[in-house]
């Protein structure tokens, strides 16, 4: 009797041992997928760094929505803004690399390393993911419907004029409108007053309201703004004329050939070392997305022009682009405020 409990009790503890291990291992990021696992079998949750209502925001959703249906998940978007979307970055980079937490990525986490080197630590390339490029937007020049400004040219009369009194918004210091406006000063010799936000939305609001002079403003959601009479658009950084905007001139009309090389890139990254099945999951699932003509159109309705890059596509680029933005930088004086 003794001897048949004793082989019951080692058979109880093998068995608890096994399942000890096969729950570690599903504890550890990715072992699961590896293992022949389903990825994925809980919501992912995506993060903005920036404000809600902003353009990086409205592409977040719209991906999101179409990319739950096609993972069979849901996507939660959450933002997380300040510090020109550092703080979201920062969020995404110490998550499970599981693929359950990814970031909408934007022109600033290449160029946050790079102004604030003694804040930011991170490098954009090595210690990320990157799992799929998606668009890049142009931008436009804006001021408000009140603003007495109609050319940009009367603009810039102002600022040469009265060093320092002319504003500009931005999404915060390093964001695409700040270097966007930082080339402008370079280019026309002028020195103006750049006032940081916590996301493009926030400062297209006090650029609407006359607080503000003016910014630069990716093609997102302007439509309404413009057709009421709320914004004036005064040039765009597109290498030609926008169909939806014929009368409006591009930089290069106006005297400031280049802006169209620096346009807003968009895409997804997540922390470091998202196994490989997964990262390409993601990014099959952003590319049959991109290749809907329902999804196509609403793109380009609201201003984006889809350039979609596989994961060691994507890589490359934002090396190339992160080069780029450093001449820019360095050529143009831009330091952290």
């Amino acid at each position: 009797m003794k001897i048949k409990l004793s082989k019951r009790r080692a058979v109880v503890r093998l068995a608890t041992v096994c399942a000890a291990g096969l729950v570690g291992a599903a504890s550890v990021p990715g072992m699961a997928w590896a293992a022949g696992g389903s990825y994925p079998d809980r919501p992912i949750r995506l993060i903005v760094g920036y404000s809600a209502g902003g353009p990086t925001d409205v592409l977040a959703r719209l991906l999101a929505k179409e990319m739950a249906t096609n993972l069979g998940t849901s996507i939660v978007v959450e933002n997380k803004p300040g510090a020109n979307g550092y703080i979201g970055t920062e969020y995404v980079q110490r998550a499970a690399p599981d693929g359950y937490t990814i970031l909408m990525n934007t022109i600033s986490h290449n160029v946050n390393p790079l102004i604030k080197p003694n804040l930011i630590h991170y490098d954009p390339i090595k210690d990320f993911t990157q799992i799929a490029q998606v668009a890049v937007l142009p931008q436009l020049l804006v001021v408000g419907g009140h603003s007495p400004y109609k050319t940009l040219k009367e603009l810039l009369d102002k600022a040469k004029k009265n060093p320092g009194q002319v504003s500009f918004g931005s999404a915060g210091v390093g964001g695409s409108a700040h270097l966007a406006a930082a080339l402008l000063e370079e280019r026309s010799g002028t020195k103006m007053n750049h006032i940081p936000f916590q996301g493009n939305g926030p400062a297209l609001t006090d650029v609407i309201a006359g607080r503000v002079d003016f910014m630069f403003y990716p093609m997102v959601g302007l439509k309404d703004f413009v057709s009421s009479g709320k914004l004036r658009i005064l040039a765009a950084t597109t290498a030609k004329r926008l169909p939806d905007y014929p009368q409006v001139p591009t930089m290069s009309e106006m005297g400031f050939p280049g802006f169209e090389d620096y346009a807003q890139p968009i895409g997804f990254v997540g922390p470091a070392h998202i196994p490989e099945a997964i990262t390409d999951k993601l990014a099959k699932a952003v590319k049959t997305v991109l290749d809907k003509p329902e999804v196509q159109e609403r793109l380009k309705g609201l201003g984006a022009e889809i350039k979609y890059r596989d994961s060691k596509d994507y890589r490359q680029w934002l090396g190339q682009d992160r080069q780029r933005w450093a001449d820019l930088i360095k050529k143009a004086g831009i330091r952290a405020e």
